[in-house]
């Protein structure tokens, strides 16, 4: 009778049974449900765990540094913060050499720019005065102008026979010994070829 006792009358449930069946039972077979689900759609569970694992800070691994170890590495960094000081002041003066000679440079620049001017306004006061020249030799006399353009060097002499009008040249040449008039008609030829 004992036995019919026993199948009758259930024990009643401890507290820790109670915790295994309502508790840890369901919450286990979430885990694995839901390991399941992210291993199906590709996601690697474990190493996204490991990552979390590594930017937790109550899991650093790192040993507390020690006053020794402190202090080596803010000499360390002492040493570097002097040396980053040297090459900045290294490139300080570099910088400051840079800028003198562009400085330098500018001033070239400046003065060159200044003699091209000149220059041109030279060259202009020069295209006047030529043709102040050239007016002036058409207006003469070709009998006056012919021995005047004999006593000129031949680049001179050219230069202006070129430049009058056809008439005045036919009537300086006119006025020119034979020699002279072929000479320079030659020379006048071989400029004019030469500059085309």
């Amino acid at each position: 009778m004992a036995k019919s006792k026993g199948i009758d009358n259930p024990q009643p449930h401890g507290r820790f049974q109670k915790f295994v069946f309502i508790v840890l039972i369901p919450i286990l077979f979430i885990i694995v449900v839901t390991l399941v689900v992210l291993t199906a759609t590709g996601t690697n569970v474990f190493e996204k765990a490991q990552s979390l694992g590594i930017h937790l800070p109550f899991t650093d691994d790192k040993e507390p540094a020690s006053a020794d170890t402190e202090k080596e590495d803010t000499d360390a960094l002492k040493v570097v913060i002097e040396d980053q000081k040297a090459e900045i002041a290294q490139l300080n003066s570099s910088l400051e050499q840079k800028t003198k000679e562009a400085d330098g440079l500018n001033a070239s620049l400046e003065q060159q720019a200044s003699e091209m001017e000149e220059l041109r306004q030279t060259g202009e006061e020069s295209k006047r005065s030529f043709k102040e020249i050239i007016s002036t030799y058409e207006a003469m006399s070709a009998k006056n102008a012919a021995p005047v353009i004999l006593n000129l060097k031949d680049d001179d002499a050219v230069r202006i026979l070129s430049s009058v009008k056809p008439a005045t040249l036919a009537s300086i040449l006119e006025k020119m010994p034979p020699a002279d008039a072929a000479k320079y008609t030659g020379l006048i030829t071989a400029e004019e070829g030469g500059s085309q």
